[in-house]
């Protein structure tokens, strides 16, 4: 992928991210869990993606794969070198993981789904930028701490 198709990619992806990230912050609402999430890099970075420690992660491949990609790994560009922790490997306030579409919104807690990496059955998968394993949709439903069916 050229330079400048990954960048609108990279926007696109990101703007898609920030959009689901609004839209879930009115679902918990609607359930009693204010969240307010931090929007500078330096707070991201040396904090966690929010206050109340709950990350959010849109996986717009939920509905056709019946699994969602929990990201451990990302570079911010394909050509740099090593991958740097990411999602539930960060070093970060977070202890909640919410991630899901429109359709549903599975919370799930960071610590189960560090374990479940290093199962023997976990699928994982890399791409230029991210590496990732597969989270059956089956085993969400079952193990979230809430499940949200829109």
């Amino acid at each position: 992928m050229a330079a400048i198709e990954y960048k609108e990619y990279y926007r696109e992806k990101l703007e898609a991210g920030l959009e689901y990230q609004d839209f879930v912050m009115d679902q918990l609402m609607n359930i009693g869990i204010s969240l307010n999430c931090y929007s500078s890099k330096k707070y991201q970075f040396n904090k966690g993606e929010s206050r109340s420690g709950i990350e959010i992660k849109f996986d717009n491949l939920r509905k056709t794969t019946h699994n969602l990609y929990i990201e451990y790994a990302e570079k911010s560009n394909a050509n740099n070198i090593s991958y740097v922790s990411s999602g539930i490997m960060r070093n970060d306030n977070t202890w909640l993981y919410v991630i899901g579409d429109r359709d549903v919104i599975y919370i799930l807690p960071k610590a189960w789904l560090i374990q479940f990496k290093n199962l023997p059955d976990t699928i994982h998968k890399k791409t230029p930028t991210s590496k990732g394993y597969l989270f059956p949709e089956i085993l969400a439903n079952k193990y979230a701490a809430k499940v949200i069916r829109l």
